[in-house]
């Protein structure tokens, strides 16, 4: 399971007309499950968002974790994160799980998150979206499981 992470002053998904899912301070997290991820991977990449200390204290160093601030976490299911560009112009996204494959793993990181009590938002598995964040720092990871 790959996660880019990009720490956030806000962010937003939309599908169509809609807003689907909208936080304030907090963490985006894009999500890309790969064909051989599981439940104790989606497990495993949710523990290690939760416990990165992405975020200042009092001195400006970033030694705070998700949970001692107050944030909240948008996931949203980016299958294109698994692309290989290595070859030709065109990428290949071999790399991706299967939609019902992935979807049950994203929707499993996010419960995991949402379990410590934090608030998580969601997009829209497998729809068009446009997502919108005000980038902190920057601050953007990857997280790989």
């Amino acid at each position: 399971m790959k996660v880019l992470l990009q720490r956030v002053d806000s962010a937003a998904v939309r599908v169509g007309a809609e807003t689907v899912g909208e936080i304030g301070p907090g963490l985006l997290a894009l999500v890309g499950a790969e064909p051989d991820d599981n439940v104790q991977r989606a497990t495993s990449a949710a523990r290690k968002v939760l416990g990165l200390r992405v975020f200042e204290d009092l001195d400006g160093r970033m030694n705070l974790d998700i949970s001692q601030t107050g944030g909240e976490i948008l996931v949203v299911s980016q299958f294109t994160l698994l692309a290989s560009t290595r070859k030709g112009r065109r990428p290949s996204f071999d790399g991706a799980a299967r939609p019902e494959v992935a979807e049950p793993l994203v929707e499993r990181f996010a419960a995991e998150l949402e379990s410590t009590g934090l608030r998580v938002a969601r997009g829209r598995f497998g729809a068009h979206m446009q997502v919108s964040l005000v980038n902190d720092g920057p601050v953007t990871l990857w997280v790989e499981t």
